[in-house]
């Protein structure tokens, strides 16, 4: 499907235009050490309003994750919407592969653009990264909204409705490399799964993105 018409494709292509038109531009910073991060940020700062960091989680870029969304923060805030490492445009060719090093190099493209302090919102793994940016840098996160991140997994990984062994366990159901995998991931994601997804479709999804 992607060698003809990538449905993904075109739906990314939509998100960097629905972004774009909402006021945010794309910029990269160069943390050194051969790390590159990606990120939205506002095409014309308003000194007067607040900062907002939004956060994407596993298996999405930020301006996925946002762009429906994009237009209600923008009105009140400057907004920052990173692609973390791995994901996007953003890359490391450092061994470091914890939330702890993702949050430092938020940090990174944040105090580049000038941004000394900011409210932070992260769903899911992005929660994590959140998290992180608090503990590590205390004087730079003003408020923190975490969405169904469990930053305590570890103590209730069997106990809970999302029952693994292990953080790699949960990775490996989260980040699908196979059709049959992402249609496992969706009966565990979904309150009321899409059934008869096409595998072609799940093979774009995992091709592009």
């Amino acid at each position: 499907m992607t060698k003809c018409f990538s449905f993904v494709a075109a739906y990314d292509r939509w998100c960097r235009f629905s972004i774009s038109r909402a006021g945010l531009k794309s910029i990269t910073t160069d943390l050194g050490n051969g790390t590159v991060m990606h990120c939205w940020v506002p095409k014309t700062y308003k000194p007067n309003k607040p900062h907002l960091l939004l956060l994407h989680g596993l298996g999405a870029c930020g301006m996925w994750q946002w762009s429906m969304s994009i237009s209600r923060f923008i009105e009140g805030f400057n907004v920052y919407v990173p692609d973390l490492l791995f994901f996007g445009d953003s890359y490391t060719t450092r061994p470091e592969r914890t939330e702890q090093f993702q949050a430092q190099c938020v940090a990174g493209v944040l105090k580049a653009q000038g941004v000394r302090k900011t409210s932070v919102v992260g769903p899911s793994y992005g929660g994590f990264v959140a998290y992180s940016l608090a503990a590590q840098f205390p004087d730079m996160v003003e408020k923190l909204v975490l969405c169904g991140a469990g930053v305590c997994m570890e103590e209730d990984m069997e106990d809970g409705m999302f029952q693994v062994k292990s953080v790699d366990d949960a990775v490996t159901l989260l980040l699908p490399q196979t059709p049959e995998k992402m249609k496992e991931m969706l009966k565990v994601v979904f309150y009321k799964p899409v059934w008869n997804v096409p595998s072609c479709l799940l093979q774009d999804f995992i091709d592009v993105s």
